[in-house]
């Protein structure tokens, strides 16, 4: 394995500024992580390396395999949870340590990336002393080191002897496989033995996590409407066609919902005209249509955002209540489709923010508070958000995710994996 030089960033990663308010223990914990820090940014390299977009099963299970025996390294047992075949999926890996003593944590990582093989390449590089790139290297590959290295670093030091912990890292997280039912099963049953979730994805920096975040749903409108000659639009006998009828009710959602706060409706798919064809399985529409034509049809797709499950549900009666309103010559209708639910803000969640924020404020780094949840998508910690206090967004900082050059922030990395030790140390020793 080729040899990697570190930033010196790497090689100082903390001082004892604050070492008053840290325990000897935890004192010790830090002094491990950063004695291992070449070894730590080692395994990130080579996992980056390894592509392992969603669909490619091959890479998914290889990047699982290196992960598997590190954990094992940390005392957890290891075990690869297979998914049907219909899913086209590779599975998830889980690592379990069982304990009695302070809370059940449940740590959530995924080890897919939406870089697919087809895609073009972006291996592992360094840019400067504080930055560098690859595929995943934020989300989440950072993030599933941060889980390993802090899971070494208190195993080493018998801290974990007692514990208990569930590691849980999906395999199609960016593109789950269908339905969710089956690709999230085991998740949310191992997650509900659980007292604590706490879930790795992108940091924004060190002092801001996510106690909650927005669910996303998707829609369908579809409009029918009389045809003939565009002479008599508008027209009592021939109506305002179909075109007309998904234009007003797409302003409608905007002027009567946009304003709502953490909701948003996004319209993705329009295709109208004389003779419309819509494959829903390839997200694909073609239409015909003179402009001497009325429109007889239009099929409308797109997604809703949302913070809790009533908000869901009061903007989907409203979204059916314009619907219903139809222009003359026309008819229309409206479905919904669940995707990942919303986690929703709890005291639960704030209580966990608490100790996040006692921690960070021993190791020197400043307060720690709850971001906009308005800032983030859906993510797999939302399929639990219900069921146990959950918080994310612990894992590794960076820029450009789900992008070429996507990067990571090397000064940050030791000092998030530090906090994720001594936030572990912490719930499990209550």
């Amino acid at each position: 394995m080729k040899k990697i030089i570190l930033p010196l960033c790497l090689l100082c990663a903390v001082s004892f500024g604050k070492a008053q308010s840290l325990s000897s223990t935890e004192q010790q914990i830090i002094a491990y992580i950063n004695q291992h820090l070449p070894q730590t940014q080692q395994l990130l390299v080579t996992s980056v390396n390894i592509n392992s977009g969603t669909l490619n099963i091959d890479g998914v299970k290889k990047v699982g395999a290196i992960y598997a025996t590190e954990l094992e390294k940390a005392g957890l047992k290891s075990e690869w949870v297979t998914l049907p075949d219909s899913l086209h999926r590779a599975g998830h890996l889980v690592a379990i340590k069982r304990g009695t003593k302070g809370k059940r944590v449940f740590l959530i990582g995924h080890l897919d990336t939406v870089f697919e093989p087809d895609m073009p390449a972006n291996p592992w590089k360094i840019l400067n002393d504080s930055t560098a790139t690859g595929q995943g290297v934020n989300d989440m590959k950072g993030g599933d080191v941060v889980i390993i290295a802090a899971l070494q670093a208190l195993n080493s030091l018998g801290l974990l002897n007692d514990a208990s912990i569930t590691a849980y890292f999906t395999g199609d997280e960016e593109k789950a496989g269908s339905p969710a039912s089956v690709s999230r099963k085991d998740f949310i049953e191992r997650a509900k033995q659980c007292d604590v979730a706490l879930g790795f994805e992108t940091a924004v920096g060190l002092n801001t996590v996510a106690t909650a975040r927005r669910g996303a749903s998707g829609w369908k409108l579809q409009v029918t409407a009389k045809t003939g000659h565009s002479s008599g639009v508008f027209s009592s006998g021939s109506g305002y066609g179909a075109i007309y009828e998904a234009a007003r009710i797409l302003d409608a959602f905007r002027v009567q919902l946009s304003t709502e706060k953490y909701l948003t409706f996004n319209p993705g798919l329009i295709v109208g005209g004389s003779d419309v064809n819509y494959d829903e399985t390839k997200a694909k529409g073609e239409a015909i249509g003179k402009t001497n034509i009325i429109s007889p049809s239009v099929t409308v797709t797109g997604d809703l955002r949302f913070l809790t499950e009533a908000q869901k549900l009061a903007a989907r009666d409203k979204m059916r209540d314009i619907v219903a309103t139809s222009l003359n010559g026309t008819k229309s209708t409206i479905s919904f489709t669940d995707g990942i639910p919303s986690m929703a803000p709890t005291d639960g969640n704030n209580r966990v923010l608490k100790v996040i924020d006692g921690v960070s404020q021993a190791m020197g780094i400043g307060s720690t508070i709850a971001g906009d949840p308005g800032s983030r998508g859906a993510g797999d910690i939302s399929y639990i958000a219900q069921s146990l206090d959950c918080v994310d967004g612990l894992g590794a900082s960076g820029k450009g995710a789900h992008a070429p050059g996507e990067t990571i922030n090397l000064k940050e990395f030791p000092l998030l994996i530090q906090r994720a030790a001594l936030l572990i140390y912490r719930l499990t020793h209550e």
